[in-house]
């Protein structure tokens, strides 16, 4: 009876993050590699820990804002924190729609803080913000990627059409 009752809590914490928190993604049309390459672009300045092309996965170091978490909230009600750190992990998935080549981004930050030395770490969530920053530069990335590709080929027939082929 006591297991049964500790799996319903947690399925509760579990259903309440679920229902609550959606984790920020967006599907962009362009394949996997020109995808995956925009990603590595954008994710050069942060610590990368794990890097798999192949498992479409990137996981960065734990990285501290604390001056930024304190920035963030001078202007709240929340007390200052002692330190805050993160890590970000980016899931690259590919995938068809309409039997085009497809490619999901995912981007799932890790926050934790500590208001003192004697609560410890504690897990937080996060607003959305930098996940959603880091896949609009993903995005303006991949659309000028496509709009070159698209220059290159007009070149190219104009080229073509001016030989007389």
């Amino acid at each position: 009876m006591l297991l049964f009752l500790s799996s319903c809590a947690s399925y509760e914490k579990f259903r309440q993050i679920t229902e609550e928190f959606e984790i920020p993604s967006k599907v962009y049309k362009a394949d996997f590699n020109q995808t995956w390459q925009a990603v590595i672009q954008v994710m050069r300045k942060y610590d990368i820990a794990q890097q798999n092309q192949e498992a479409g996965f990137i996981k960065t170091r734990w990285m501290d804002n604390t001056l930024e978490t304190n920035f963030a909230d001078s202007f709240g009600s929340s007390d200052a924190v002692k330190a805050a750190k993160y890590k970000l992990i980016v899931n690259v998935v590919k995938g068809f729609r309409a039997s085009r080549e497809v490619t999901k981004v995912t981007i799932y930050k890790r926050q934790l803080v500590e208001q003192d030395f004697l609560q410890g770490w504690k897990e937080v969530t996060t607003d959305g913000t930098s996940e959603k920053t880091l896949l609009y530069r993903i995005e303006r990335l991949v659309a000028i990627d496509n709009k070159l590709k698209e220059i290159d080929r007009a070149r190219e027939q104009e080229q073509l059409q001016n030989t007389g082929f």
